[in-house]
């Protein structure tokens, strides 16, 4: 490596913040989803059936 840094060397603080936001929207979409009423109940069902299973 020579020392210099190319235009591409890594991502500025608006790409970061962008980045974040995107992350967060995705989190609380992903949230929403996952504590709707069918999906919790399939998950407790999942859940029971793992506790349950014989070895």
């Amino acid at each position: 490596m020579n020392g210099k840094l190319g235009s591409e060397a890594g991502m500025s603080t608006a790409e970061y913040a962008v980045g974040t936001i995107a992350a967060c929207g995705f989190a609380a979409v992903l949230y929403k989803v996952v504590t709707s009423g069918a999906v919790s109940g399939e998950m407790q069902q999942l859940i029971e059936r793992a506790l349950h299973a014989k070895f």
